[in-house]
């Protein structure tokens, strides 16, 4: 009875790891079309479950060295038909693990490896050598800014004015390019132009909204933020009730009123009646107004936006100014050396008394 017993089980656990095996090569249609080597990775139950049941027996099936004969590997196909969903829904949960395999296909021959997942991976990764950053402490930080501070300072305190004039210098021209750069941002793209029919006005009509303008006393202020979003919108609401609205500009530069009156009349679609007084445009809003649906464009700055817009344009104007006053000091230095140079040459020698 022992041995009829000993019998049963070897050849169920024979089965069960011809069973196992069978599931390794479900998916392998012909040796010819596989690479020369693949890695996959599967939810493999049977492999803790068969080596809690039969670990000897699954190590000698699993160190098999190839299929080298077509036979062969038919016999493993037809016994891959054998119900490999029986075998899985059998396994319990607890049995359940994560295993990789190699499967290389050398001169028409499959052999297989099993181990964790970082092994093939591992493999893979071996000729290719990663540079470790190296992570500063704290102090190592600390260190590093007390060198470049002292680095500065010496610079700053240099007894030659030509070390001192370069490192202003340089400062400034890297403050200019980050503002530059930050300035790019605010770059708006301009909508496609609408095709509009322009109202052509007489000079008697000119004349009469020139004075309604200037009698009128409703006016859109443009102040440091420049044309945004909510100046078009204060237009359209002047509109709403009269023909004609000023818009004053303060703080406005000289020539900046013009480029102001350009950038308003493609915007709001009004029409220029007068400049006056370098920072006052006087807009008609035309005979067949009708008010937009969306009266602040889309292609225009916010309130905010805006205001921070006009803070980089004011450090990027200074910086600038900055610079060329600089470059006029070193330029400066370099002619009084030479000046100094030339003298020294062209003094004699001292006499001996």
């Amino acid at each position: 009875m022992l041995s009829l017993a000993l019998i049963r089980g070897g050849i169920i656990r024979r089965r069960d790891s011809l069973l196992c095996f069978g599931c390794l090569l479900k998916n392998i249609p012909s040796l010819s079309s596989l690479p020369s080597v693949t890695s996959f990775n599967q939810s493999l139950a049977y492999s803790t479950w068969v080596r809690h049941i039969s670990y000897g027996t699954v190590g000698h099936l699993l160190e098999a060295p190839c299929i080298s004969s077509p036979l062969d590997f038919s016999l493993v196909q037809r016994l891959n038909l054998l119900g490999f969903h029986v075998l899985r829904n059998s396994v319990p949960a607890r049995y359940m693990s994560n295993a990789s395999i190699g499967l290389k296909t050398d001169n028409d021959v499959v052999r297989f490896s099993f181990g964790e997942r970082g092994d093939i991976d591992g493999c893979r990764s071996k000729g290719k050598k990663k540079t470790k950053r190296v992570k500063m402490s704290k102090k190592a930080k600390v260190n590093e800014l007390r060198f470049y501070r002292l680095k500065a300072k010496k610079k700053m305190t240099s007894p030659n004015p030509e070390v001192r004039i370069r490192y202003k210098l340089g400062k400034a021209k890297r403050k200019e390019e980050w503002l530059i750069e930050k300035l790019r941002k605010f770059e708006v793209p301009k909508a496609p132009a609408e095709t509009y029919d322009p109202e052509i006005l007489t000079e008697e009509e000119r004349h009469y909204l020139k004075r309604t303008g200037e009698k009128k006393k409703n006016y859109v202020p443009v102040g440091r933020r420049g044309v945004f979003g909510g100046v078009v919108l204060n237009m359209h609401l002047h509109w709403k009730k009269h023909e004609t609205v000023k818009v004053s500009c303060k703080p406005c530069k000289p020539g900046q009123v013009h480029e102001y009156a350009e950038e308003l009349a493609r915007l709001s679609k009004g029409i220029v009646i007068e400049i006056k007084a370098h920072n006052t445009i006087i807009f008609y809003r035309g005979k067949n107004y009708v008010q937009p649906k969306v009266m602040s464009p889309p292609d225009t700055l916010s309130k905010g936006k805006a205001l921070e817009k006009y803070r980089y344009e004011q450090s990027l104007e200074h910086t600038s100014q900055f610079i060329e006053k600089l470059e006029k000091e070193l330029e400066e230095y370099h002619k009084h050396l030479a000046r100094y140079k030339k003298a020294k040459e062209g003094t004699p020698k001292d006499s001996v008394i």
